[in-house]
C-alpha cells in the first residue's frame, strides 16, 4: 500500500525558481559574502512579493523538491558505500542550523530534520510537513536554509561548488524530454 506522503502525490512547485534563490546563496557564498547581503534580502523580498499566495506556494513546493531530490542523491551516495544517509546527513545538518541562531530558531529545527528524514526515507517532504498545519513564518528562512546545506554537502562530497545546481538542471532538462 502507498504512503499518502508518497511524492506521486505531491506537487512538484516552482523547482527552477526555488533553485534560482538556493544557487544564489551558494555563489554569495563562495564569493566570500557572510552574512545576510541587505541588497539581495531586498531583492528576495520582492522577489516573493511579486509571486502572489499561489507563487509562494509554489516556491515552498518547489524547495521541498529540492530537499527531495537532494536527499535521494544523497541516499544513492551512501548506500554505495553502505552507509545511511540518515545517519550521516541529519547530525550534521543539525548541528549546522544549531550554529545559525539567527538564521534558523531553535525551535523550527525539528521540523526541518523531520523534512530531511522524510525525503531520506522517500516520502514528500512538504506532505509529510503539511498534516502539521500550514507553514509559518518563521519557517521560511530554516526551509531555504535546509535546501542550501544540503546542496553545499553534496557541492563538498562531490568536490564542485556547482554539482548540486547541475545535478537539479539536469534532471529537470531531462523531465522536460518526456
Amino acid at each position: 500500500m502507498s504512503s499518502p506522503y508518497h511524492p506521486e502525490h505531491a506537487p512538484v512547485g516552482d523547482v527552477g525558481a526555488a533553485l534560482m534563490m538556493i544557487d544564489s546563496r551558494l555563489k554569495g557564498i563562495h564569493a566570500g559574502r557572510t552574512g545576510t547581503d541587505p541588497e539581495q534580502q531586498v531583492l528576495v523580498q520582492q522577489f516573493a512579493a511579486s509571486l502572489g499566495p499561489k507563487g509562494v506556494d509554489d516556491l515552498l513546493d518547489g524547495a521541498c523538491t529540492l530537499i527531495f531530490m537532494f536527499m535521494t542523491w544523497l541516499r544513492k551516495a551512501h548506500e554505495d558505500h553502505d552507509k545511511d544517509v540518515i545517519e550521516y546527513v541529519v547530525p550534521n545538518l543539525v548541528a549546522t542550523m544549531r550554529m545559525m541562531p539567527k538564521s534558523v530558531r531553535p525551535e523550527a529545527i525539528p521540523t526541518m530534520a523531520g523534512l530531511v528524514i522524510a525525503a531520506g526515507t522517500g516520502l514528500s517532504p512538504n506532505l509529510w510537513r503539511k498534516q502539521y498545519g500550514d507553514w509559518t513564518d518563521e519557517e521560511m528562512t530554516p526551509l531555504e536554509a535546509t535546501a542550501f546545506l544540503l546542496a553545499e554537502h553534496i557541492n563538498r562530497i562531490a568536490d564542485d561548488p556547482d554539482f548540486a545546481t547541475r545535478l537539479i538542471t539536469e534532471a529537470l532538462t531531462r523531465a522536460d524530454e518526456f
